[in-house]
């Protein structure tokens, strides 16, 4: 919702308040129950309008509301601005010029080493095939297994 139409809406509120409770009071002089006023169409068509009205009433001042919130986060990040630029100019001052520390340089031998796969000059795409022990033969397998006995 607009929140310049905060006065458009307020006033047809009014306005619609005001139709609806001549409707009611000329129901009430024709001499309708309750239960008939409530059911007249031109009675819930009135409500409803409030209703809305009410609700829009409500979103403009939820929008108000967030724009207050930010602007004074706005002026809270600002004034922390400056705080924190005028606190390093007085610590200067009173005390000694700090030193910088240099970063330690790195040596040029501590690089590592490329991939295996890569340094091989293989397609990185290529899986390596693993080998195989080659397969005992027949007559193998039987002294394997009576040496282990």
């Amino acid at each position: 919702m607009n929140l310049r139409a905060k006065v458009y809406v307020e006033n047809q509120k009014k306005s619609i308040q005001e139709k609806l409770s001549a409707r009611l009071a000329m129901l009430q002089e024709k001499g309708l129950k309750d239960g008939v006023i409530r059911r007249d169409a031109t009675v819930r068509m009135l409500k409803a309008l409030v209703r809305k009205m009410n609700y829009r009433l409500a979103s403009i001042a939820a929008q108000e509301k967030l724009s207050q919130e930010r602007a004074q986060a706005k002026i809270d990040k600002l004034n922390a601005e400056k705080a924190a630029k005028e606190a390093p100019k007085g610590e200067a001052g009173k005390g000694e010029p700090g030193k910088k520390e240099k970063k330690a340089k790195k040596e040029k031998g501590e690089k590592q080493p490329k991939a295996q796969g890569k340094a091989e000059g293989k397609p990185e795409g290529k899986k390596e095939k693993k080998e195989k022990p080659a397969k005992p033969e027949k007559g193998e397998k039987k002294a394997d297994k009576e040496e282990g006995q």
